[in-house]
Formats: structure tokens, sequence, C-alpha cells
């Protein structure tokens, strides 16, 4: 019974080194940083590296976006509900547009990181 529990412990031992490999393997990459992107751009050659700076760009355009929305939100605020004590500031009656200009930028900031993310799909495409 000894060598019997020893070979099956042995054997889970294996299974489980394989399953761990197996994981292990099919595991994304860490995402790049932003340090990490100008060397990735530079040195990109591979399919799966041209996939990471896409992945990248595509992280970037979903934050841009979301910060749109926030700012859209703030101007509607502003617009809707002026604070008297705000009126004597400079920019009193300008936060809102302040905010829709914000709005307008990371629109279009978040719509050309997404053109360079299918950029760099298409790369991985041809790479292969």
């Amino acid at each position: 019974m000894t060598r019997h529990r020893l070979l099956s412990t042995a054997l889970l031992v294996l299974f489980g080194i394989g399953a761990l490999s197996a994981v292990r393997a099919t595991e994304p990459r860490k995402a790049l940083t932003k340090k990490e992107l100008t060397t990735a751009i530079a040195n990109a050659k591979t399919p799966e590296e041209h996939y990471r700076i896409a992945a990248y760009f595509t992280k970037q355009s979903e934050r841009l976006v979301a910060e749109a929305k926030e700012h859209d939100e703030l101007a509607a605020l502003y617009a809707e509900s002026p604070n008297p004590a705000a009126m004597k500031q400079p920019m009193s009656g300008r936060t809102a547009e302040h905010c829709k200009h914000f709005a307008e930028y990371a629109r279009k900031a978040a719509q050309q990181d997404q053109e360079l993310a299918k950029m760099h799909e298409d790369m991985a495409k041809q790479a292969k």
C-alpha cells in the first residue's frame, strides 16, 4: 500500500506541475507601462509584441473615454447650479466651458489611441 501511495503522490505532483505550466503558458503577459511603451514600439516584431502595444493603447483609450464622461457630467453640474460665490472669481461662468473643453480633448485623444491600437493589431496580423 505504501508503494501505491508513493506512486499516486508522484503522479499528482507531476500532473500538478504540468497543469501549472499549461496555465502559465496561456497566462497573458503583464500590461505595458508608459515607461516600457517606447522600448516596445521601437523593438516590436512579433504579433505578441504588437498585441501588447495595442492593448496599452486600448486601455488608454478606455481611460480617456471615462475621463471625458466625467468632464461632461461636471460641465452639466456647473451649468445647472452656478455657485454665487464663484461668480466673483475670474473663471466664473466658464467652469462649464472648461469642463466641456477637457471632455472634447479627452474624446479626441481616446479616438487617436484607438487608431494606434488598430494599427498595432494590423501590424500583429501582418507579422504572423
